[in-house]
């Protein structure tokens, strides 16, 4: 059997990894202000499985599912916040 230790440390990095992917992209948005490329449906998707998984990992009281969903519904909330704040900017681009 595994170190209960090693498989929560496999947890939190992969956790860390796939949630810190979205950083680049809020960063990005938030400098250009340009939402245009980004499907609103696809992160509202998204996040509505990330909230999946933080109920299953509150259910499972497993620490590295929780953390790791619950910062990537943060980041996700971020890029759908500035989707909405931009939008005006979309419909008058050519």
């Amino acid at each position: 059997m595994l170190d209960p230790f090693l498989v929560d440390l496999i947890g939190t990095v992969a956790g860390a990894l796939t949630t810190f992917s979205f950083l680049p992209q809020v960063i990005k948005t938030w400098r250009s202000r340009s939402t245009r490329d980004i499907s609103l449906t696809m992160f509202t998707v998204f996040f509505t499985g990330a909230l999946l998984w933080l109920i299953y990992g509150l259910l499972l009281q497993s620490f590295p599912i929780v953390l790791a969903n619950g910062v990537t519904m943060l980041l996700v909330t971020a890029v759908i916040g500035l989707k909405l704040r931009y939008r005006h900017l979309e419909a008058a681009a050519p």
